[in-house]
């Protein structure tokens, strides 16, 4: 492979109102790939290999650059020590009890993760349970899973350091404070599901390379407390595929529920009876056509939510039997219009959360599945929670939007009432803002939603500042919730709009499939539609538009940038999957071809994906936007080699004399349980950058 320095082309551009950018100089190499007789250069394929010297030159070099360009910017420091002022204050989490106590988790403000607490009454004193800023002197250590035994002794918890997504696993002593020497490792989007002493939990092999290595051969073990990892005993395995995952659930201290899945879509199911030791296991499902979740098992039959033959979802009961086959119940039939997102078992009730025009309604039902009332939600929010077991006879719920703080309600099942828990202390006045729901056409006559906040009584003359936020993929929804960052956007009269783009699960499985593989177009043409119409509508102009997304929806900016740069001052992608032709060969990067497909699968489908795939679609010769690149050097689910390619594919194309810079954390990964002192950071980067390439200074 032979590599140069180049010079780069548009090497000098010129900031809004400062000095000349000059980008480091970024060697090419001459890899060139063959796809179905069709070559396609890959010159910047050494920024992949995470480890080189090379590569940590580049960082530093990009890095540098971006820094010096914020620190021009006049009220960056003052916007930091506001939104530290801001968010300043005691934030709390719904209840959840098992056994005799009441878990919640609780940050005092500025910590950088929130501690886990216990109580044994509502009323009585909090006894700190785990403390996760305690892990480390830089809060990089974050909690990613905890799960309490079915005795109430032990906390058995997850741990996941500098961001990544590989997990250790410890176990607490609830009564005593003492950690445990167990320690499990190479563990990887896995449950703990407790049984009497143990628990089971999925792993991996040791990878060659742990940030960007293919995860294979996913295994589940059953884990003894107080005995080493070497001593775990193999609880199931699929030698035949390599590429399944697993993970566990223990339903009614009785069945072992095991679900596998080679996608973000779809899963098997099995169970076995561990009260019978000559048990073997039952398939329930063994294709991974549509998803399945056992909720709970009620007279001898498991309450199963799934979209088989129900786009928006429905209720079912199977019988615990060997042959059980197809003989399935329905128990809560789906409803158009209605996607069901959650089951609850509580107090003999079913509690099924939906959402509508992706706003939150909740219905309960009694365990045959006969409507029994519901909870009104009187924002345009949601509703989040309900943790619980069916001899509970309380539990606990959230609502919030995004002018709304989270308010915490206690539930009493019995009588379907609730009563006021808890509400925020964040010194922020709701009623200054308001929050509408508004539909438009996009570019095939599909009607799509979008929420839009703002101060009330803004002058829509095209001149506020918008934020324009979307996701479209993986059949996730975007529902209301509120966010204290997103308040100093608001204050300073922004716009804040979030777009329901189709490739969500906002209207079920069809909404979700609408924007996949051959579909994945209409989520790129719905969010420049919803663009269109901020802009048509008066909330903003083009001069005063930014666009914001991460992972997936990081690369709906690249995608959409590309397509349309004539519509946005700024954009902001973040950890975004940038080159579509290369994505499926690091870690587990295979599971998203359910909604991509990749450039192996077929002439059409690599055509496809080329087409708007960030890294290989920049126009050049056209007027882009301001762009932020923003990734972290231990994001081991979106590869940063994505956002590293395409930031040098950018700085290396005439695409006008804008800023085009990356920002590269450090100790950080995907998102998950980043300290809240590099979120800020991160926020008032971001922040700053909109606003300067925008030539609006924010009043403080």
């Amino acid at each position: 492979m032979l590599c140069a320095l180049s010079l780069l082309a548009s090497c000098t551009q010129t900031r809004k109102g400062g000095e000349p950018v000059n980008y480091p100089e970024t060697k090419k190499c001459d890899t060139v790939d063959t796809y179905f007789g069709v070559e396609v250069a890959d010159p910047y394929r050494w920024l992949e290999d995470d480890y080189s010297e090379e590569t940590a030159a580049w960082v530093k070099s990009q890095n540098q650059l971006t820094q010096s360009y914020l620190s021009q910017i006049p009220y960056r420091e003052k916007m930091k020590q506001h939104l530290k002022e801001m968010l300043d204050y005691p934030k709390e989490g719904a209840p959840f009890k098992k056994g005799d106590r009441y878990f919640f988790y609780r940050n005092n403000g500025l910590q950088n993760q929130s501690v886990l607490y216990y109580k044994s009454k509502l009323d009585g004193e909090a006894v700190e349970l785990l403390d996760p800023n305690k892990l480390s002197d830089d809060g990089t250590v974050a909690l990613s899973a905890t799960a309490v035994s079915e005795d109430g002794r032990y906390l058995g918890y997850a741990i996941s350091r500098n961001g990544s997504d590989w997990q250790e696993i410890y176990v607490k002593d609830i009564e005593t404070g003492a950690t445990l020497d167990d320690h499990l490792v190479w563990v990887k989007f896995s449950s703990i599901a407790w049984k009497d002493d143990g628990f089971f939990y999925s792993r991996f092999p040791e990878p060659d390379n742990e940030l960007s290595g293919v995860n294979e051969n996913g295994k589940l073990y059953y884990h003894k407390v107080g005995t080493p990892q070497y001593e775990d005993i193999l609880a199931y395995e699929d030698r035949t595929n390599p590429n399944l995952s697993f993970s566990a659930g223990v339903v009614k201290k009785r069945y072992l529920v095991i679900y596998g899945s080679e996608s973000t879509s779809g899963n098997s199911l099995y169970y076995k009876d561990l009260a019978d030791p000559k048990a073997v296991f039952v398939k329930l499902v063994d294709d991974f056509t549509d998803d399945y979740a056992v909720i709970d098992e009620v007279d001898g039959r498991f309450i199963v939510m799934t979209n088989h033959n129900a786009p928006e979802y429905k209720v079912v009961s199977i019988p615990v039997s060997p042959y059980a086959g197809k003989v399935w119940e329905e128990l809560i039939p789906a409803v158009k219009g209605e996607v069901l997102t959650g089951v609850s078992h509580i107090g003999g009730k079913l509690i099924a959360n939906y959402i509508k025009d992706a706003r939150s309604l909740v219905k309960i039902f009694n365990e045959k599945g006969v409507l029994q009332g519901s909870l009104d939600n009187e924002v345009i929010g949601s509703i989040s929670g309900f943790a619980g077991e069916p001899d509970d006879t309380e539990t606990f719920y959230t609502v919030t939007s995004y002018t709304t703080p989270a308010t915490i309600y206690r539930y009493d099942v019995a009588s379907n009432k609730s009563v006021l828990y808890k509400t925020s202390e964040i010194k922020f006045n709701s009623g200054d803002y308001v929050t509408e729901q508004k539909f438009f056409t996009s570019k095939d006559g599909t009607r799509v939603p979008m929420f839009i906040t703002h101060k009330k009584g803004i002058k829509m003359d095209g001149k506020n500042p918008a934020l324009l936020y979307g996701y479209g993929g993986f059949n996730i929804s975007l529902t209301p919730g509120f966010s204290a960052t997103r308040v100093a956007w608001l204050e300073q009269g922004g716009v804040y709009a979030v777009v329901n783009l189709r490739g969500g699960g906002e209207y079920g499985k069809e909404w979700h499939e609408a924007g996949t593989k051959m579909h994945k177009q209409n989520v790129f043409d719905d969010c420049i539609a919803a663009a269109e119409f901020l802009i048509s509508q008066g909330y903003t102009s083009s001069d005063m538009l930014a666009l914001e997304g991460g992972s997936n929806g990081g690369l709906l900016v690249g995608a959409v940038v590309n397509q349309r740069p004539d519509l946005f001052a700024v954009a902001v992608p973040h950890v975004g999957v940038m080159d579509m032709l290369r994505y499926h060969k690091f870690t587990i990067g295979r599971y998203w071809a359910v909604d991509y497909g990749t450039s192996e699968d077929s002439k059409e489908m690599f055509e496809y994906l080329r087409k708007y795939s960030p890294l290989h679609s920049i126009q050049d010769g056209k007027e882009y936007p301001a762009i932020l690149v923003t990734t972290a050097d231990h994001d081991d689910r979106v590869v940063p080699a994505h956002s590293f390619k395409y930031a040098a594919a950018l700085q290396n194309s005439h695409i006008g004399d804008k800023p085009h810079l990356i920002r590269i954390e450090s100790n950080a990964g995907h998102g998950g349980g980043k300290p809240l002192d590099k979120t800020i950071e991160e926020v008032v980067d971001v922040y700053s950058f909109m606003f300067f390439n925008m030539g609006i200074t924010p009043k403080y």
